[in-house]
């Protein structure tokens, strides 16, 4: 037999081979596409019976922790591990069912650690401030803050894992790395019961006094209807209030000479305590201080 007819029929029994293996394909496709459907199927009807249950574990855990009288901060803060812990669980389980090896990827992401770390430093900086935040409790949830690297401020409302959200007073929403927070110093409003507020009105120094205090007082009564210290008293309470501050103190006559060491014998002006008693002020157990209402009544000229 010539080599030539040799070689044609081995290449006619690979051909038939081929053909063979490429029917038998054919023919399996089917059952094959079936099963897979099937798979894909059960894997979603367990993605959903995951979700219903990690749902049901977090409202489980934040209402026990609500009971515990946790502070909300925290509960904010362990809400969100807890739910990515578990849909990191829910999404292995479910690699594990579509037969991807759980021991390959966890070598798989151990070998990767360092590149995954570079790549997302960011984002782990923010979580370990979220725990930094979270343990040293520089401020909670309804404190009124400033951080001082940019000035944004306002009232939190939501501690997360990577994020801490304000509030402004104009009811803008400013999100915040917690990382940011966590390495730069910030000013907390909330933090002490009391607190000094300064008001400084301006005038020039060529200006007429006198009036400048008539027009002060014409345009105070047209547009507010308010004595000028009680229009002023009346936004110190607002601004107090915006900031959820409890209580206002009040300097006392014998308060004023005590903190600027003016003699006692010395005439004022304006006697403090008549003023804040008008204003609905009582006196404390301090006799330099008065203590404020939040809300002062309206005190018309």
């Amino acid at each position: 037999m010539q080599p030539e007819t040799i070689e044609a029929i081995e290449n006619i029994e690979e051909v038939k081979e081929e053909l063979t293996v490429f029917g038998k394909f054919i023919s399996e496709l089917p059952q094959k596409a079936l099963n897979l459907g099937i798979r894909i199927l059960l894997v979603a009807i367990f993605f959903l019976i995951g979700m219903k249950l990690i749902n049901l574990i977090r409202k489980i855990i934040r209402r026990s922790l609500t009971k515990a009288k946790v502070e909300t901060g925290a509960i904010q803060f362990l809400d969100g591990l807890i739910k990515a812990v578990l849909y990191f669980i829910l999404i292995m389980s479910i690699a594990t069912k579509l037969g991807v090896d759980a021991t390959s990827v966890v070598a798989l992401l151990g070998s990767a650690g360092v590149a995954v770390g570079l790549a997302i430093q960011g984002s782990l900086s923010n979580l370990a401030g979220g725990v930094l935040l979270l343990l040293l409790r520089p401020f909670r949830v309804g404190d009124y803050i400033i951080e001082d690297s940019k000035g944004n401020e306002g009232t939190v409302i939501e501690i997360g894992i990577f994020y801490t959200k304000l509030r402004t007073v104009d009811h803008k929403i400013v999100i915040l790395p917690n990382g940011t927070l966590a390495n730069n110093s910030m000013t907390n409003f909330s933090e002490s019961e009391l607190r000094r507020v300064n008001l400084t009105v301006g005038i020039s120094y060529n200006a007429d006094m006198e009036k400048a205090k008539d027009v002060v007082k014409k345009m105070t009564k047209w547009c507010h209807g308010y004595r000028t210290k009680n229009l002023i008293l009346y936004m110190l309470q607002a601004m107090m209030r915006a900031m959820g501050i409890k209580k206002i103190y009040a300097v006392s006559n014998y308060g004023y000479y005590a903190n600027n060491h003016v003699r006692s014998d010395r005439k004022l002006k304006t006697n403090f305590g008549d003023f804040w008693l008008e204003a609905g002020g009582r006196e404390t157990d301090d006799k330099r201080f008065y203590e404020l209402p939040l809300v002062e009544e309206r005190k018309t000229m």
